[in-house]
């Protein structure tokens, strides 16, 4: 694994069971073009802890050095406005290796938090109009998780899943116009017994995951002890896992590199709406053998959007 600095987070490959939600996660982010992944499910199943590990599992990612927008040195679909004009103007720009973002959004956040605004410090010191960029800046080619997102204001909601499905941030404030690339994978989760999830809003998510709490004793016992030693030392048991972590992220970096060469058959491709069900599990196993993931456990409770 890249020899970056690494968030002490709970490892990806040591969260026992919910092996649906953990496949939901690698196959957005093998594909981001699925179009997220929405999980609901009590709490104390494992939503938050899995998430913020999957960032850890992924390789690093080159970006301009300094740029606030994650841009990259050769895409220009990924670069800044300020990064593709110096590029053009034939400057020499460094390019520095980064961990894949990890960006939480609060519920308490407001749209200038979320898009970006103007920079007061700059405007008073220096008198100029300057734009603070805000977390979809952040999130851009990364992931963006929203922690009960049926909780967050309708408002927000509207101009985080625009920002995901165009891939690109529009910001006008005062004067200033701004676009940049906002790319990145959306990952929300929430508790059902908290508020009810909008249908309009699980409509944009690529894939939803139902969890479970884990009901068996044996199991629990076991996630309880998982816990506890990485709490008492996270360095020695994040040391201890840390094969089965080299190995995950190799067939992640593989099944990135295979995607765009991969062929679906005509019969997964033309599925009749009464069975979608049953083609929705069909098209997941049959993306998990090409992908070399665990394509043996139950798919059932998979639920596919239309575009899927």
């Amino acid at each position: 694994m890249p020899t970056t600095k690494k968030r002490r987070v709970f490892p990806f490959t040591a969260v026992i069971g919910q092996e649906e939600m953990k496949l939901a996660l690698l196959l957005n982010v093998i594909d981001p073009r699925i179009g997220g992944v929405m999980i609901m499910g009590d709490r104390g199943t494992g939503k938050s802890t899995t998430i913020r590990a999957l960032a850890d599992l992924l390789p690093a990612i080159d970006v301009v050095k300094d740029d606030p927008y994650n841009s990259s040195l050769v895409d220009p679909d990924l670069q800044s406005k300020e990064v593709l004009e110096k590029i053009t103007q034939g400057e020499n720009l460094e390019s520095i290796q980064k961990q894949v973002p990890m960006v939480d959004l609060p519920l308490g956040a407001t749209e200038d938090r979320l898009c970006g605004t103007i920079d007061i410090e700059k405007a008073l010191s220096e008198g100029v109009k300057a734009f603070e960029p805000g977390l979809l800046a952040k999130a851009n080619r990364g992931l963006l998780y929203v922690d009960e997102v049926n909780l967050l204001d309708d408002h927000l909601v509207d101009v985080l899943l625009d920002s995901a499905a165009s891939g690109w941030n529009t910001v006008e404030r005062e004067g200033v116009s701004v676009r940049h690339p906002a790319r990145f994978v959306l990952i929300g989760s929430g508790n059902p017994e908290e508020g009810e999830l909008r249908p309009q809003l699980l409509d944009r998510f690529g894939m939803s995951v139902e969890v479970k709490t884990v009901r068996d004793a044996e199991l629990r016992v076991q996630v309880v002890d998982q816990r506890t030693s990485f709490d008492d030392n996270p360095d020695e048991f994040s040391l201890s896992v840390e094969k089965q972590q080299d190995e995950l992220q190799q067939k992640v970096i593989k099944a990135q590199e295979i995607l765009n060469s991969v062929q679906m058959d005509d019969d997964l491709r033309l599925k009749d709406p009464l069975e979608q069900v049953d083609s929705g599990e069909r098209v997941i196993q049959a993306f998990c053998k090409v992908f070399d993931l665990d394509e043996k456990e139950n798919l059932s409770k998979f639920q596919l959007s239309a575009e899927a």
